[in-house]
């Protein structure tokens, strides 16, 4: 993929340093990377553009805002053809934060943030066992986040 839209080895540079701090200046990470701060704009403007990168993420203590359960949900489909239409109704469920289409014994696997057993309770029962072509769940209610990482972008040299 990266070959067919010319990514070379300072874009990937880049968006590993990207990844480790958003909030870098171009002026900064051109210093690192040894080229100027116009080169490092071109650059990010153009990963921009390609789909590459796309925006900035803040990373919040949720636990510090009262956000105290974080579950993991292993849903089961009635039927795996009715993936888009389950998927587009989970969606709008704002605890929602994390949903994968998956191979194994779920159909999708989401990951949820309430703010305490009650929301969870209610966002299960109220809301997503009422999404048609849901068959059931299983949820795995988190004890901790023992890691948190983006995956090392592999710079060739």
């Amino acid at each position: 993929m990266a070959a067919n839209l010319n990514i070379d080895k300072l874009d990937l540079q880049i968006i590993q340093h990207l990844m480790q701090d958003a909030n870098i200046s171009y002026a900064d990470l051109g210093k690192k990377l040894f080229v100027s701060p116009g080169t490092v704009h071109v650059r990010i403007k153009k990963l921009q553009d390609n789909g590459i990168v796309n925006g900035t993420r803040l990373h919040v203590d949720l636990k510090k805002l009262g956000y105290d359960v974080i579950a993991f949900i292993g849903i089961y489909l009635e039927k795996s053809s009715l993936y888009d239409t389950v998927a587009k109704e989970l969606r709008k469920i704002p605890e929602i934060v994390r949903m994968n289409y998956t191979t194994g014994n779920y159909s999708i696997f989401a990951e949820l943030v309430c703010k305490d057993i009650a929301q969870l309770r209610s966002v299960l029962h109220d809301q997503m066992q009422k999404v048609k072509g849901i068959e059931r769940t299983e949820t795995f209610i988190s004890l901790e986040e023992s890691l948190n990482r983006s995956v090392q972008v592999t710079v060739e040299e």
